[in-house]
């Protein structure tokens, strides 16, 4: 399998009981009356962009087990008319633990899906409500074990470090109790204040030293336990990698349908309306919901696709064109002990994945810049939707 040859679909939903106090996802809640709208939006939007065979299904959020048993299977038929000839190589979709039942687990997994994604954040109830999350540790354990009655697919478990109070013990704690469980995968993230959040209102900023601290502990209980770290915060069993977001790291193709959602076609990344009355105006007319386009050319594409391949923990082979347009970069990084190579790949050393994002500065313009830059737009290609 090469990620690169692969197409992924992502379809973003976007309801949630209430939004999370770090979100800064596109995220709605108290918009239930809009769901059985927005599905057949979605299905209206696929119709539009009609002709890629993907290989892999991530439906993500928000949070899509709020959508009741009857509108997840109306989902998955809307996929399966306008995608009849994907045999999905993995079927992801994203749970939490407050609105999850066994009837949605079984009619999941009655839609083929093979990768059950659950986002427990941390199993310490009072961080849990601080953060404004709806659910206990006891509504994760418990559907986690209806999860476990259900053959045929793999669990993933979302843990989050870094949170307001939260302490090195009780991140170890929720880390352990977690680990006890044996998922097949782990996603780790570190707080990020971003600006459209209740937090950043709130002024709250991580403790970096903790995080750190608390990320580094992780890195040596995760690997004891024989979860491999391919991807600076994901986690596998061997063999349990995610194959969709490994699409994403690999720089492939993907389509995203929803309120949004991002895609990455023929050199053209697009990104849809991110306001639920706008998306689905455009849809119902029979119009693709793009607010934005970007062809990425020169340095800037051969920038990202490094970062994109430095985030692998096993690193990427640059080529000549990267070797040549950021040697300085590179051999700063060197110097810095951030960066080694491996026969012909480049790869983050261990200090390295502690300081990413300060690696990655040296390939991309903090996305402050980006913003403001000056977007060069490819021609429209032959046979575009207008």
């Amino acid at each position: 399998m090469d990620p690169r040859r692969l197409v992924g679909l992502y379809v973003h939903i976007p309801f949630c009981s209430v939004k999370c106090f770090y979100c800064d996802f596109t995220a709605f809640s108290g918009q239930s009356k809009s769901v059985s709208r927005y599905v057949a939006g979605l299905g209206q939007e696929a119709r539009l962009k009609a002709g890629r065979v993907p290989d892999t299904l991530y439906i993500g959020g928000g949070t899509p087990s709020e959508l009741s048993a009857q509108q997840i299977g109306e989902l998955y038929d809307l996929i399966g008319r306008f995608y009849p000839r994907s045999k999905f190589l993995e079927s992801t979709f994203e749970v939490n633990p407050e609105s999850t039942t066994g009837e949605k687990l079984s009619i999941l997994r009655s839609c083929g899906v093979t990768r059950l994604s659950i986002g427990a954040q941390t199993l310490d109830d009072a961080l849990l409500k601080s953060i404004g999350r709806r659910h206990t540790a006891k509504d994760l354990m418990d559907i986690y074990r209806q999860a476990r009655s259900f053959d045929g697919w793999s669990v993933s478990i979302d843990l989050m470090y870094g949170l307001p109070d939260q302490t090195m013990p009780s991140f170890l704690k929720t880390l352990d109790d977690v680990l006890a469980l044996q998922p097949e995968h782990l996603s780790l993230y570190g707080l990020q204040v971003e600006d459209r959040t209740l937090f950043a209102k709130r002024e709250v900023e991580p403790d970096e030293e903790l995080c750190r601290a608390m990320y580094e502990d992780a890195l040596d209980r995760l690997n004891a336990a024989g979860y491999r770290h391919y991807e600076i915060s994901n986690f596998a069993k061997p063999g349990f990698e995610s194959i969709h977001n490994q699409i994403y790291w690999h720089d492939g193709e993907y389509v995203g349908l929803g309120c949004g959602a991002a895609s990455y076609l023929d050199g053209i990344r697009s990104t849809n309306l991110d306001r639920l009355p706008a998306y689905l105006s455009a849809v119902e007319s029979g119009r693709l919901p793009v607010e934005q386009e970007e062809w990425l050319s020169g340095r800037d594409k051969l920038g990202e696709t490094a970062l994109l391949g430095l985030r692998m923990l096993d690193g990427f082979e640059p080529g000549p064109d990267i070797e040549r347009e950021f040697s300085v970069e590179i051999g700063r990084l060197e110097r810095k002990s951030l960066l080694k190579r491996e026969g012909r790949r480049l790869r983050l050393t261990r200090e390295g994945v502690f300081l990413a994002n300060q690696a990655f500065l040296e390939f991309v313009a903090p996305f402050q810049d980006v913003a403001e830059a000056r977007v060069e737009q490819k021609p429209e290609p032959a046979g575009a939707i207008n």
